[in-house]
């Protein structure tokens, strides 16, 4: 593949304005007690290329993600199936978000001749930003919302792998300034250590935790001080890049300087050192029991969305000793779908939710947006739905 060298790119100025409108507390889509409805998609991967989409070979993430987006901008248009979820058999007419769950950019190792993360942010800006043109009941584009992915945060701080550049800080520092609604990091001074990327909104009567990575003993400690300003029968989603059966290699080193080095292969995109072993082959249990105490604490916390596992899924996340139950929605990626990608084009997904405040239901629906793929015009098709209980 082409490398593209490009600087770093400084975010316009209507684009954090835009989306500094969404950090307000309460959203106004919520006041009048109405469904919000958003587009959940995950781990975009600018840098690297599928190896078929829509009869070519060897496709730039650019262009799958771009043929995405257009898709998406068809669900107005669009009428609801009438499968029991909410707003079945509705036309859609708006989109009030879209959630994004991380990996902007692809890891810049030079064994995969990845672009800069300035390029792949670039690209992303374009496709995300620019040409995404749904919008809300009010006229106004949709907000997006953006969790950082191990990707983004191994681009910032060095990988075991060789990288060229060694780091590049920018999809992380154009992250924490469209979400913060900013405009004062870069490459050059963005603080992976200090400029952390957690954020709540209140939506549509519930509470919504956008957290760096996943939730780990530090996240932890910014979620705990984050849920004491909610109340408890209040319903909390978590959205974050790792799934809840985290994997072992993303905690920080427990051997020796605690570094990040070709021996132990610990990726250290976690604050907390691992504590189920020394290599990162062994199963994160201990982690994991953790978190499974802190939603035992916190019983509001109803359903988490991830990406990170490639896999369009709905599922139940029980912990290590199945002693939990979380509804839990995992995203399909346009570029390493673990079917999308490896067996089947057409099961290439993102997801459309629909939250409703009445009954405080949550419907998942599967869109299948190249179920056609010799056919780039082809209507979405509705795959997989589920509705998850939020009470």
């Amino acid at each position: 593949m082409k490398r593209i060298f490009q600087q770093p790119v400084i975010i316009i100025a209507v684009l954090a304005t835009m989306v500094a409108t969404s950090c307000k507390k309460d959203d106004n889509n919520s006041q009048d007690n109405e469904p919000i409805q958003f587009i959940f998609t995950s781990d975009a991967h600018y840098g690297i290329s599928r190896p078929a989409f829509q009869g070519k070979t060897n496709v730039d993430a650019h262009v799958v993600n771009a043929a995405m987006i257009a898709k998406m901008n068809t669900l107005p248009n669009l009428t609801l199936p009438n499968d029991g979820g909410l707003n079945a058999g509705k036309k859609i007419n708006t989109v009030d978000y879209l959630f994004e769950g991380g990996d902007i950019a692809n890891r810049m190792e030079t064994s995969v001749s990845v672009q800069i993360a300035a390029a792949s942010w670039e690209q992303f800006r374009v496709d995300y930003l620019q040409n995404l043109t749904v919008k809300n009941k009010d006229g106004q584009k949709a907000q997006l919302m953006i969790v950082p992915g191990n990707h983004d945060v191994s681009n910032t701080i060095g990988y075991y792998a060789k990288m060229s550049p060694l780091t590049d800080a920018t999809s992380m520092a154009n992250i924490y300034n469209l979400m913060f609604g900013v405009s004062t990091k870069d490459a050059l001074n963005y603080n992976y250590a200090k400029d952390r990327i957690n954020y709540s909104r209140d939506i549509a009567g519930v509470h919504f935790c956008f957290i760096q990575m996943w939730p780990d003993s530090s996240v932890r400690v910014w979620m705990n001080n984050d849920l004491q300003k909610v109340s408890s029968t209040t319903p909390v989603v978590i959205v974050a890049h790792d799934q809840p059966a985290v994997v072992s290699n993303h905690f920080t080193n427990p051997n020796g300087d605690h570094s990040i080095n070709s021996t132990d292969k610990f990726d250290n995109v976690l604050d907390e050192r691992f504590k189920s072993g020394t290599t990162a082959s062994v199963a994160d249990n201990i982690e994991q029991r953790a978190f499974v105490a802190f939603l035992k604490q916190h019983t509001n916390i109803k359903a988490y969305l991830h990406g990170h596992a490639h896999e369009s899924k709905y599922y139940v996340y029980n912990g290590p000793d199945n002693d939990v139950a979380l509804s839990t929605v995992g995203a399909d990626s346009p570029m390493k779908g673990v079917v999308s990608t490896m067996n089947d084009e057409t099961k290439l997904s993102f997801h459309f939710g629909v939250l409703d405040p009445k009954t405080m239901t949550l419907t998942m629906r599967e869109c299948l947006w190249d179920a056609d793929p010799s056919n780039p015009l082809a209507a979405i098709q509705w795959g997989k739905m589920v509705t998850i209980n939020l009470k």
